[in-house]
């Protein structure tokens, strides 16, 4: 058996794997893998297509009844162009923080889990404690979906509750806003600038679309749905990219752009989206076919997280709020993996160690204190997984 490790030693590791969304994350699986063989610990990976990434469960305890999973995501955002004082994967401590591409975001969950692992095997634990660690969650939760099909389908019992560990400062979290990243395509008409009422602009027809995004994001501002947990209370929309034309003198033939719905729980995201395709396949594209047939819209959804709310008076929230003290659980408006396992009936919380308000900057850093809390809370949870709560 491999020596037990602490939860910052063991983030330190972690923190020595590059794994931005656009890079292999298995060399961090395997470690993961080999980490929990030292326990006795089988583990299962799930890869992607390309072979490039994998997603790993792993299950300790009876694996014939219901139980937890730890859920976490192994990708990291991109440190190109960011300031960092000191080498971004490689842990450094100071004043009590613990600096590193991930530590925040969320790799500090994954390593206080992973340091329980001798505790959780010595535990005569009635209910198993899942690991669900997933790839490409900052590029939209893509990777998570072939783990919750492996959960949904390929399991003997799949877990009862979940709970992510997105850093929320050990606050449990039973809401958040969902996450729709659309992409438009627009196919114009090319010609002579002289000659521009002969061409589609198409340029024109997608600063259309954005003008017209923007009134129903003024409208929803104004009229709602509103949900005062959230902060704004509201759907927000935004228009993050636009790209369009080569020159002065040539009438655009392509333009495309690409844009975000952040709906809260009430708010039905495919409304707005069909508001939007609606006006500009029956109101705009007939103008542009009657000059040349093959303009038009083109629109694309790579992703889609759905928003998120738990019933604070159910079994996976009430646990964590008697495990942190805490009163009442919170809302947040940034989207987690916790509405796919709603999908497939896995009640969920989020609540993990860390800030998100050091999320993704550059000199990204978790407390130590955070770290000590997080472990106490999974030391809270073995301890409550090892009695008979039939």
């Amino acid at each position: 058996m491999k020596r037990t490790k602490t939860s910052t030693e063991i983030l330190s590791d972690l923190i020595g794997f590059d794994t931005t969304s656009h890079k292999s994350n298995l060399d961090l699986m395997h470690y993961i893998q080999d980490y929990l063989d030292g326990f006795g610990i089988k583990s299962r990976l799930i890869k992607s297509e390309d072979g490039e990434k994998a997603n790993l469960h792993a299950v300790i305890g009876p694996a014939d009844v219901p139980g937890i999973i730890l859920s976490g995501h192994s990708d990291v955002v991109p440190v190109d162009g960011q300031d960092w004082n000191s080498d971004p994967f490689t842990l450094t401590e100071k004043n009590e923080m613990l600096f590193g591409r991930g530590t925040c975001d969320m790799k500090g969950f994954i390593a206080c889990a992973l340091a329980k692992v001798p505790e959780m095997a010595a535990a005569p634990l009635v209910r198993p404690i899942h690991f669900g660690f997933s790839y490409d969650e900052e590029v939209g939760c893509t990777g998570v979906e072939s783990l919750i099909d492996f959960l949904r389908d390929e399991i003997e019992v799949k877990p009862a509750m979940c709970i992510v560990g997105e850093p929320t400062s050990m606050r449990p979290i039973n809401a958040h806003k969902g996450g729709h990243h659309l992409n438009c395509r627009v196919t114009g008409h090319e010609c002579h600038s002289s000659l521009a009422p002969t061409g589609v602009n198409a340029l024109e027809y997608a600063a259309n679309i954005v003008s017209f995004v923007t009134k129903i994001k003024k409208r929803i501002a104004e009229q709602g749905p509103f949900n005062s947990d959230f902060v704004p209370p509201y759907t927000t929309i935004n228009t993050g990219i636009f790209n369009s034309g080569t020159a002065m003198n040539i009438v655009p033939n392509l333009a495309e752009f690409e844009f975000e719905i952040r709906p809260i729980p009430e708010e039905n995201p495919q409304h707005i989206i069909d508001e939007i395709r609606e006006y500009a396949f029956k109101i705009l594209e007939p103008q542009m076919k009657a000059i040349d047939p093959k303009t038009g819209f083109e629109f694309t959804e790579p992703v889609k997280i759905p928003a998120f709310h738990c019933g604070e008076d159910s079994e996976i929230v009430q646990v964590a709020l008697n495990i942190t003290g805490e009163n009442t659980a919170h809302k947040v408006s940034f989207a987690t993996e916790a509405g796919l396992f709603q999908n497939i009936d896995i009640p969920t919380v989020v609540c993990g160690p860390g800030s998100i308000e050091q999320a993704h900057k550059p000199d990204e850093f978790i407390k130590t204190e955070q770290m000590i809390k997080c472990d106490n809370f999974l030391g809270s949870l073995i301890g409550l997984y090892s009695q008979d709560l039939t």
